[in-house]
């Protein structure tokens, strides 16, 4: 099985799949019959792929992530089209972003959820906690009688439904999956490229040169204000929940000049068993490396408690550039994308670091892009109604590209005859404006959907959008070459319901420990070489050794069939 996929995605290129919640059965031709849902009314559903969904107008009520790209939802041009081909009104509430996990947490635990949770990533712990309960309802049934756009997703990619199914068996929530190449790689660094050019310096390759780069930055004034207001190194700690961390954060690259540091939790594999990077030697020379940089000033400190939009602002500064480097996904971690100023375009990426012991790898992720993006819960009034909603959500190009890009004729078009997509192969759509920023005509890839690679490299090239081909060639170029072996990349597990409530509070007590030590150890709070023991020995206190244990228990039961 693990052979497989690895075979698979040497060919295809990202995936990224949610994984969430629980079920009840599917019902029949009339919504709201099934047993057990708390169900009162029904509606009449339309056959599988016809529309609209139904005949008459139906409500369904919808808690969402809501996201910073989105102004809302309810009046969005999106969500006005949806209604349009299916006949369903979506009844919003909105889950502010920062406080977006605690508001599911609270709803959860206090019943007071609606009928479709959708957007929060939410985990396979806890999906596997609130499906034994009953609470998210099991989509299998749905997905056999009702599926048709989901099911042309699994015939193109036959394992993604192994990888969202649990170990009981059953579906829990609908995924996102977007086979985006340079997402596979995105944990990159961004440098504003004209200071580099101003002060003579060549693009750094280890980590010694880059230390070198920052000082320039920091002391020979490349913006020329004949002020130091240059900030050489910055970047973000607002991740997807308090314990997690995000590509914006200062190890996200960097560590992995040292040892492998990988996605949100930092779990890999040697040899086929689970294990972490903070606790070995090697993460403790790159907090060495992070502490230098800070004690001599080439690190912002608000790197350490700001958020992504505060990140944004300093990149976006309107008198001068002030910002020479921060780690990110893509140009838009730390500016505006499309913004009038082009200021996005004038960082470029750094490709990874070679440490003082000779390590260098580009964190590699080919499983995971978005986790739980649709779950239908017990007080769903019609669970087929939801289902056929999120299944519609999966036609691609057509619904794909108005959720994604916007309106047709205005934010993209179809391709013409002779466009040449990212790939070098015929087109199939064209951008027509810039994507990125605040906008009320998409959802701002908030919720299911599944981009195919075909679909994300037939963008027709455009030198007025050109943000996809840049990422492709800086991935390509940069990233690719330097990829964390796949028998190293941790893939998407399940946990059961006994082991999803034992890992839930280890996790976040021990992450949100790292995290914490990691912002003491980078600041001087702590002497690193004086704490280093006794920091690992509370890991150990923390039950670090049951942590893994849970995963690689996990891990085996999915992997080694």
């Amino acid at each position: 099985m693990r052979k497989s996929i690895a075979l698979t995605l040497s060919t295809a290129l990202c995936l990224g799949i949610a994984l969430a919640g629980c079920a009840g059965p599917g019902g029949g031709e009339t919504a709201g019959n099934t047993e057990g849902t708390g169900n009162t009314e029904s509606v009449a559903v339309n056959p599988p792929g016809q529309l609209p969904i139904t005949n008459e107008k139906t409500t369904l009520k919808v808690l969402v992530r809501g996201s910073a790209s989105v102004e809302d939802f309810a009046t969005n041009e999106f969500t006005k089209w949806l209604e349009e081909k299916t006949n369903v009104h979506i009844e919003w509430e909105i889950a502010p972003e920062k406080s977006a996990q605690e508001k599911l947490n609270l709803v959860l635990s206090g019943g007071d959820y609606p009928e479709v949770i959708m957007g929060f990533g939410v985990s396979p712990t806890q999906m596997m906690i609130y499906g034994s309960q009953g609470v998210f309802l099991p989509l299998n049934d749905l997905i056999d009688k009702y599926g048709v756009e989901i099911k042309k997703m699994f015939e193109a990619n036959s394992f993604y439904r192994d990888l969202i199914t649990a170990p009981d068996g059953n579906i829990y929530a609908l995924p996102q999956v977007n086979e985006c190449y340079h997402c596979m790689y995105q944990q990159r660094m961004w440098i504003h490229k004209p200071w580099l050019d101003k002060l003579g310096l060549d693009m750094p390759t280890t980590t010694d040169e880059f230390y070198e780069v920052l000082k320039a930055f920091k002391t020979r004034d490349p913006n020329g204000n004949g002020k130091a207001d240059e900030i050489p190194l910055s970047g973000s700690i607002q991740a997807a929940s308090s314990h997690l961390f995000s590509t914006q954060m200062l190890d996200s690259f960097l560590m992995n000049a040292f040892i492998y540091d990988h996605g949100d939790k930092k779990l890999y594999l040697e040899d086929g068993k689970v294990t972490v990077p903070y606790n070995k030697p090697e993460w403790k020379e790159g907090l060495k490396y992070l502490h230098k940089l800070y004690s001599e000033g080439l690190i912002d400190p608000q790197a350490l408690t700001q958020d992504n939009n505060q990140l944004k602002e300093l990149g976006e500064n309107p008198d001068t550039v002030i910002l020479g480097a921060s780690s990110g996904h893509n140009m838009g971690s730390l500016t505006m994308l499309g913004s009038s100023s082009g200021r996005w375009l004038t960082y470029v990426a750094v490709p990874p670091l070679k440490g003082p012991n000779g390590f260098r790898t580009a964190a590699y992720h080919p499983y995971v892009v978005s986790n739980g993006q649709y779950i239908i819960t017990n007080k769903a009034q019609n669970p087929e109604v939801a289902f056929r909603l999120a299944d519609f959500l999966y036609n691609s190009p057509d619904t794909t590209l108005h959720w994604y890009a916007g309106r047709e004729g205005v934010e993209w078009r179809y391709a013409e005859e002779g466009e040449i997509g990212i790939n070098g192969k015929p087109a199939i759509w064209k951008q027509l404006t810039p994507w990125g920023g605040v906008q009320n005509v998409n959802w701002g890839q908030v919720g299911p959907n599944y981009r195919s690679n075909d679909f994300r490299l037939g963008e027709a090239r455009n030198p007025d959008q050109p943000l996809e081909v840049i990422l492709y060639n800086e991935t390509k170029e940069k990233m690719e070459p330097y990829a964390m072996p796949i028998e190293k990349v941790m893939p998407p597990v399940f946990f059961n319901a006994e082991q999803a409530t034992e890992i839930a509070d280890l996790e976040k007590t021990i992450l949100d420990h790292v995290k914490e030590m990691m912002a003491r150890f980078i600041t001087g709070d702590l002497d690193i070489d004086s704490n280093w023991d006794a920091y690992v020995q509370n890991l150990e206190n923390m039950n670090l050794k049951r942590y893994l244990e849970l995963y690689q228990e996990a891990y085996d039961v999915k992997f080694k069939k």
